[in-house]
């Protein structure tokens, strides 16, 4: 097994807005129109994730989401031509983590975007956020730029599979009924070329990299808390994606599903009965107290 990544995240943010579009069945998904802004929908995101090792096998993981939260629905801008009137809040994350130097350097910002410091779909520019980029260029490549005091990257990646659309009827169902849905698709493999800084070293590093794109105004159910995520990468050229809704008594949600891509890119639709995700390790806060998994065993025993 290649990588695995673990995102938890609550379903605050996912609030549901009378005059924002909702996921429904039927979304005809284009490429490159669906790697850009979709305004008509109140929660979005374009995230990354990598392994990257330098020519001496120095290992290194990386993260960079930008995620839009609409503010006002499309239907409401326009009316006013004060800078200060938020239309969409943007908001980024970024980690490095130096497996040789047992670091995990992470940093996030948030902007109004008031003076174009901040925006989505400028030109080339899918996002940013001051000097934190998303670019995609004419021959389908991106290129992802991020720094901070302690880390840093500037990387080229070159996608080897095309867009994988998860789900089912061009939805991603987070839970029963109409609307709990999002439009989600990954390119499950991108070539990797660049550089990462973590403290005062500066590497060139080569690897893999992993991209998803969604898009929802209303995905999680009242009786649900957040998710566990998981991507794959197997040394055989296939891939697998898992998330894993969790209820309020820590239950396992029935709408929980995955998506294996095999080695050619065709797609099968994981079920929550065909996947078994156990923590094998945790870490707890001396803070908070709460206790969070750091290592998963993922099984699939359909695939074997």
């Amino acid at each position: 097994m290649k990588r695995i990544s673990n995102w938890m995240a609550l379903g605050a943010l996912l609030c549901l807005g009378a005059d924002w579009q909702v996921a429904e069945p039927g979304w005809q998904y284009e490429f490159p129109r669906d790697h850009h802004l979709h305004e008509k929908f109140k929660t979005e995101w374009w995230y990354y994730t990598g392994n990257l090792t330098n020519d001496r096998g120095r290992r290194f993981g990386y993260e960079l989401t930008f995620f839009r939260q609409g503010i006002r629905p499309v239907t409401e801008r326009g009316a006013t031509t004060s800078r200060f009137v938020v239309d969409d809040l943007k908001f980024a994350h970024f980690s490095v983590t130096d497996a040789a130097g047992k670091k995990f350097l992470y940093h996030q910002k948030v902007s109004r975007g008031s003076f174009g410091e901040a925006g989505f779909d400028e030109k080339d520019r899918l996002a940013w956020i001051d000097s934190w980029n998303l670019t995609m260029n004419g021959d389908g490549s991106f290129d992802l730029a991020a720094a901070a005091p302690d880390a840093a990257i500037q990387l080229h990646l070159v996608p080897q599979k095309q867009p994988v659309i998860h789900g089912q009827g061009g939805i991603s169902q987070k839970a029963v009924g109409d609307g709990h849905a999002s439009h989600y698709y990954s390119i499950t493999r991108l070539a990797t070329t660049g550089r990462v800084r973590a403290g005062d070293g500066d590497f060139a590093v080569t690897g893999e990299s992993w991209f998803d794109h969604e898009w929802a105004t209303n995905q999680l159910a009242p009786g649900q808390v957040g998710w566990d995520w998981f991507s794959v990468q197997l040394d055989d050229g296939t891939e697998l994606m898992i998330y894993r809704l969790r209820k309020k008594d820590g239950s396992a949600d029935g709408a929980s599903a995955g998506s294996f891509i095999a080695k050619d890119g065709s797609v099968r639709h994981l079920r929550l009965d065909e996947m078994r995700l156990t923590p094998t390790k945790f870490w707890q806060s001396a803070k908070t107290h709460g206790k969070y998994p750091l290592g998963w065993r993922v099984e699939v025993p359909s695939l074997s």
